[in-house]
């Protein structure tokens, strides 16, 4: 049934065409116009809905502009949190909002990154308003690409491997029918192409190649594995200490298949697993349901990913018989001096 409603949803396809095709000319004829705020922006986006790897590279580009002397903030528009409207997260960096007011992945970034950060669906307003109440000379617009009426510096687009490789209609068509938000040739208004392998070692050139055709830099990333860490305690474990271990893997984000590969690499057991919806939000009825899975197949703990472990830390105490760890992951870009090149060649003005 499923099946057949999504092939019935292609005859929409050239309506929702049509509709992002003249939005983006009113957009290039500056017809809508985009307004600048008082700082650099960086926007971080996509052309297909789900999981290409943003949280992971706004952490990664946020790190990077700390070392290289600038002030970054991050604004997002807050997936999946129980709020609506602009709400500052975190000042300073380290005090943090509650996880659900603001979402798991603006929350995940300010852990990692103790920068500054709101969350807004209007994205100017959120911009102003955050450049009003912190120390900020550069913005990282979280999953933004779409999101034209912010004038940006740089727009950074992600693409996912397997998205290019997977040929499925299903997938490599516009909403609703694929999980195409553009179609690739909106990629010329990039400024740069990220070209995300993932946990992939396989031979990328070919679609390098294939991207270089829209005559913008591309740059290869990919995640590196670094170790387990206890939800609860922080203490960090080897990735050789779970080899052979036998545990219930938690998943609730966009693609968990990634997820689960690298697990299988490090010689954990996935074949007992939950997963859930991404953005999920735990209740007692999840933290029940991970207990039962948890006990029924004996497993030696629960693995999950960090995204998931910021929710359910706040069970702590339901968990207090069970031990937790998340796989703490690392986005490296592959030649990075060249990719720093790139920015400081692109934000060399920052100081005006």
């Amino acid at each position: 049934m499923l099946k057949v409603i999504k092939i019935l949803s292609f005859i929409l396809v050239p309506i929702y065409y049509l509709i992002i095709s003249v939005r983006n000319i009113l957009f290039d004829t500056e017809i809508f116009k985009s307004v600048k705020v008082n700082a650099k922006v960086i926007s971080i986006g996509n052309i297909v809905v789900g999981g290409s790897g943003k949280t992971p590279f706004v952490i990664y580009i946020s790190k990077l502009l700390k070392t290289l002397g600038w002030k970054p903030s991050v604004l997002s528009r807050g997936y999946g949190r129980k709020t609506k409207g602009y709400l500052l997260v975190s000042g300073d960096g380290k005090n943090i909002i509650d996880v659900e007011k603001c979402g798991d992945e603006i929350y995940q970034t300010v852990m990692e990154c103790e920068i500054p950060a709101a969350v807004c669906e209007r994205r100017i307003e959120g911009a102003v308003k955050l450049l009003n109440e912190v120390d900020s000379d550069i913005i990282v617009l979280d999953d933004a690409f779409q999101h034209r009426w912010i004038k940006r510096d740089l727009d950074l687009v992600l693409i996912d491997k397997t998205f290019l490789t997977n040929k499925s209609i299903f997938i490599q068509s516009l909403l609703p029918a694929g999980l195409m938000r553009e179609p690739l040739s909106s990629i010329k208004r990039a400024s740069a192409i990220i070209l995300n392998k993932k946990f992939s070692n396989d031979d990328h050139l070919t679609l390098e190649n294939l991207l270089k055709k829209f005559n913008k830099p591309v740059f290869t990333a990919h995640y590196k594995a670094i170790s387990f860490v206890d939800m609860t305690r922080k203490t960090e474990h080897s990735l050789e200490d779970f080899n052979g271990q036998d545990s219930l893997v938690i998943s609730g984000i966009a693609n968990p298949h990634s997820f689960l590969s690298i697990l299988a690499k490090t010689g954990v057991t996935t074949k007992n697993q939950l997963i859930f919806k991404d953005h999920k939000n735990y209740t007692t009825k999840e933290v029940e349901q991970i207990r039962k899975a948890f006990y029924s197949t004996n497993a030696h703990s629960v693995v999950t990913t960090k995204k998931d472990a910021v929710k359910l830390l706040k069970f702590a105490r339901e968990f207090d018989d069970i031990d937790i760890f998340y796989l703490k992951i690392e986005l490296c870009i592959e030649n990075e001096e060249k990719f720093i090149e790139f920015l400081k060649n692109n934000l060399i003005n920052h100081h005006n």
